[in-house]
């Protein structure tokens, strides 16, 4: 079983989100476990303070060192962890092979950054991993970190009812998915290809692959260089 442990300051953000869809199937089904852990436990003022304005001045808080450091030190008392990772603008951007890696792994740990930044010296010290989910900039980390997760438990063997869906999936082979089409095969005067509507399993599997092809270079032509 995968375990997957979250640290945030602001742990409503991530609980419903954990509780829906394919991620609560894969937890019913006993193939991940995941904790969120919330930063103001590891505080020992009376405000729960998890922030502070930056050294050198500048605009913005800055989440500081000690509950984290904590909070990491306490969950390795118990696991060892193969990744800590830091979901942050400016990491290595996550994509489909990068969820691929880290499905194989068996204990997550993910801090999720907010404010303007974290300080510098749980990046040198405690993590081992920074990732991206795009060039932008957004509140806090818990929405990349909520993305990284859903990549990451939908590949792990027994999530999806059909394994072959995942494997066809966008970007797995370099290509993005073919069309799909369902039931009715006619919807106001628009039709489903007849090769579809064939039986002709090898013509099927060459029209998807030759839709894959073609969305490919329309829309991810650097795949195809």
């Amino acid at each position: 079983m995968m375990r997957i442990d979250v640290m945030t300051g602001f742990p409503q953000l991530l609980r419903s989100p954990l509780n829906e869809s394919i991620i609560r199937q894969a937890k019913k089904k006993k193939l991940v476990t995941i904790r969120v852990h919330d930063l103001r436990t590891y505080t020992h003022d009376r405000h729960k303070t998890i922030d502070d304005t930056p050294y050198g001045g500048g605009a913005g808080m800055i989440l500081k060192p000690e509950p984290v450091f904590e909070c990491v030190e306490a969950l390795q008392s118990k696991r060892r962890y193969d990744e800590i990772i830091y979901v942050t603008a400016d990491g290595e951007l996550f994509n489909q092979q990068t969820a691929n890696q880290l499905s194989l792994k068996q204990n997550l740990l993910i801090l999720c950054g907010h404010y303007k930044g974290i300080d510098e010296r749980i990046r040198e010290r405690l993590i081992t991993r920074e990732i991206s989910i795009g060039d932008y900039v957004l509140t806090g980390g818990e929405l990349p970190a909520l993305v990284v997760i859903d990549a990451v438990v939908r590949l792990l063997p027994g999530v999806l009812g059909n394994s072959e869906s995942m494997l066809t999936d966008s970007f797995q082979d370099e290509t993005l998915d073919s069309p799909y089409y369902t039931r009715p095969a006619e919807y106001r005067s628009m039709h489903v290809p007849e090769v579809l509507l064939s039986g002709d399993h090898k013509a099927i599997e060459r029209w998807r692959q030759n839709r894959r092809l073609e969305r490919t270079r329309q829309r991810r032509n650097n795949f195809l260089s």
